[in-house]
């Protein structure tokens, strides 16, 4: 959540700043962070779902993997997730066609990405690719969609998330990099090894923030939010730790800024949106 609310609230405020706010704005925003949410969350579950029998064998990710630990059974977890994606699917279908055909596709790559029979996160490239389509890029265009944006109008932030995105991806890989090879899975990080994997990582980060400021210089995203980035930036520098997002221990110090730099940009966005939809 600490990433999906921010890249949500981001595809709300492009829209706002370029479209006159739809009728039921505030409404449609709070259902398509509900629908981003929900979507992401089936995500995770079914993540955990297909991935406990590898995360049984390793003492951290079982303690983490509520089906791997035996809590939940395998029946009971899948009628959970199904539900879940089911309830994030109709809030998708109540904002209209574009965002519905967004959250389709998002659940679609959750389901694909995860499930055994096809397994993206297991093929090197593609697992990132559709790691960032499903978990920034396609949540932040529902966001701009569902507030009256076309998709194509936004291609720079789209870009700049989805290379965040695959920061954080190839971030995860690097920290589960020997727990993923014991498991046998051959992805990206397999591919590039350790040090390909950081320099991949630094150079997607640096990349994705490059594009994000070009986008608010070319007027996709409103020149005036970077003094709100600037006033809550000190968050993430007061707000890091030794771990990283997930709560594991950091691998460097991009990961001890993540958390802090998350709840900076939802603080930043957050009062943005809300002065967008209810008070100019």
């Amino acid at each position: 959540m600490l990433f999906t609310v921010p890249v949500t609230l981001l595809g709300a405020v492009a829209a706002l700043h370029r479209h006159t706010a739809p009728s039921g704005a505030g409404e449609r925003a709070l259902l398509v962070l509900v629908a981003n949410a929900l979507a992401v969350t089936f995500a995770f579950m079914l993540n955990d779902l297909e991935d406990a029998p590898d995360d049984a064998r390793d003492p951290a990710r079982r303690a983490r993997n509520i089906v791997a630990s035996g809590h939940l059974g395998r029946h009971a977890a899948l009628g959970w997730t199904l539900a879940v994606g089911a309830l994030s699917w109709a809030v998708y279908e109540r904002l209209g066609a574009p965002p519905t055909v967004l959250g389709t596709l998002i659940l679609a790559l959750s389901f694909l990405y995860s499930w055994r029979a096809v397994r993206l996160k297991a093929w090197p490239v593609v697992d990132v690719l559709s790691h960032v389509l499903m978990l920034s890029a396609l949540l932040f265009l529902a966001g701009y969609t569902a507030l009256g944006g076309k998709w194509e109008e936004a291609r720079l932030p789209a870009l700049g998330v989805a290379l965040i995105s695959a920061y954080g991806q190839l971030y995860n890989q690097l920290r589960d990099y020997f727990a993923d090879r014991r498991a046998g899975l051959r992805n990206t990080a397999a591919l590039l090894g350790q040090r390909g994997t950081r320099w991949a990582m630094w150079g997607a980060l640096t990349a994705g923030i490059a594009c994000l400021g070009a986008a608010l210089i070319s007027g996709e995203l409103p020149l005036a939010l970077t003094w709100l980035i600037g006033a809550t930036a000190p968050l993430a520098w007061l707000g890091r730790s030794h771990a990283d997002m997930r709560g594991t221990p950091a691998v460097d110090a991009t990961g001890r800024l993540q958390t802090g730099a998350m709840l900076s940009a939802t603080l930043a966005l957050g009062i943005w949106a809300l002065w967008a939809l209810w008070l100019r």
